[in-house]
Parts: structure tokens; C-alpha cells; sequence
């Protein structure tokens, strides 16, 4: 049996802006709202959590603020927003370097692709492509998005299982 996805980590450069954006478009559940993490465990509170976080990102790091969430499905998603040093959002020219190593995009099922693709546009996102059926003639369909960070959203009509099992794509 295959292991369970279970969280995805996704920065941002404000972090409340977008606690509230993938809780109100995208319906994520609000599991701990938005907290301040150091590495120094006098800012912390913490020092077994500030050694945790200097092993995890290095002696460059300071401090980022961090948010937990969910989907509907219990996949959860990290909000960062790093403090020291600040968040930027990466700037190119409209298009994602998807030829380099590293996740590209997030995937998001829901049945009205063209409704949540419009959601997303009109709040600040961006709406990527059109909506494409995965083959001609398929009820399968599919768009790219960006948040309002320049993250990439891919939205899926259907689950991946159903989207993938048997198909000759």
C-alpha cells in the first residue's frame, strides 16, 4: 500500500493575506492560525523548536512565521512567510521555470474548474490557461492558476485516482 500525502509547504510573502485567501477560495481549514518561529530560543520560548528549525533551514535563517491548514480531504498545507531573511516573490516573465528540479505546482480537486479558476482570477490570482479537457471528448478537465503570491494551482475535475486509472494519456 502506498504512503499518505500529507502536506505540502507553500511561501508567501503575507502570510495573513494568504491564511485567508486558501481558507475563503479554495476552502482550506484553518488548523493554527499564523505563528512567529526563531532560531533563537530566547525569541522562541523554545529551545528543543529553535534547534529543530536551525537543522531544517540552515544558520541563514532567523525567524518566518508559519500556518497550518487543510484541505477537505485532510492534506495539509504550510503557509511560510520568512521574516529573516524577507519573502520575495519570485518576479519572471509570466511564465514558471517548470524545467527545473523541485515542485512546480499544487493540485486542487474540484468538480467546477471554470468557477474556481474565475474565483481565483477575481481575487487576486491569476488564471494561467484555459480550461482543457485531458483528451478530446473527456469530461476530465483541467487549468492552471497562480495565488496571489505567484504560486501555481492546478485545478482537476475529477480526483487523481479517477483522473489517471486506465488512461491511455
Amino acid at each position: 500500500m502506498p504512503n499518505a500525502f500529507n502536506h505540502v509547504a507553500v511561501s508567501v510573502t503575507d502570510i495573513a493575506q494568504a491564511m485567508r485567501w486558501y481558507r475563503d477560495v479554495l476552502g482550506m481549514t484553518v488548523l493554527m492560525k499564523p505563528a512567529e518561529i526563531s532560531v533563537i530560543a530566547s525569541d522562541s520560548g523554545d529551545e528543543h523548536l529553535s534547534h529543530l528549525v536551525r537543522n531544517v533551514f540552515g544558520p541563514k535563517l532567523g525567524k518566518f512565521l508559519i500556518c497550518h491548514m487543510s484541505s477537505s480531504n485532510g492534506v495539509g498545507i504550510e503557509l511560510f512567510q520568512f521574516l529573516e531573511p524577507k519573502a520575495e516573490r519570485r518576479e519572471g516573465d509570466g511564465n514558471f521555470e517548470y524545467w527545473k528540479n523541485g515542485v512546480f505546482h499544487i493540485a486542487i480537486t474540484e468538480p467546477d474548474v471554470e468557477g474556481l479558476a474565475k474565483k481565483i482570477a477575481s481575487t487576486g490570482g491569476t488564471q494561467r490557461t484555459e480550461v482543457m479537457a485531458l483528451a478530446s471528448g473527456s469530461d476530465k478537465r483541467i487549468c492552471f492558476c497562480e495565488d496571489p503570491f505567484g504560486n501555481i494551482i492546478e485545478i482537476y475535475s475529477h480526483s487523481y485516482v479517477q483522473f489517471w486509472a486506465n488512461s491511455k494519456v
